[in-house]
């Protein structure tokens, strides 16, 4: 299944790792002590926890594109990278518009 060369398919895996990423860090840096009510307030107040969220989702995803890459998966490569960037350039937003 992971093996399709297809760029829908690119943009939902691109698009699904950094939430499961970002699942996996709340739960194993915030979840005994924060809701997640609380965990999305303490991350808008703290530019850096930004940051510091966005690098694992980010890292994550290359891991899947050079994955794909190196499979010769370039259409899948394409959707992953696509969703990358939006993540990246999201991440940016919120650092300096919050």
């Amino acid at each position: 299944m992971l093996k399709k060369d297809n760029l829908r398919f690119g943009l939902l895996l691109g698009f699904i790792a950094p939430l499961l990423s970002l699942v996996v860090y709340y739960l194993v840096k915030f979840y005994p002590l924060f809701s997640v009510k609380d965990f999305l307030s303490f991350v808008a107040s703290n530019k850096n926890q930004i940051t510091a969220i966005s690098v694992p989702c980010l890292v994550l995803n290359i891991a899947l594109f050079t994955y794909y890459i190196n499979s010769r998966l370039d259409k899948t490569a394409k959707g992953i990278f696509a969703i990358t960037l939006l993540f990246a350039i999201a991440a940016l937003v919120l650092k300096f518009l919050l």
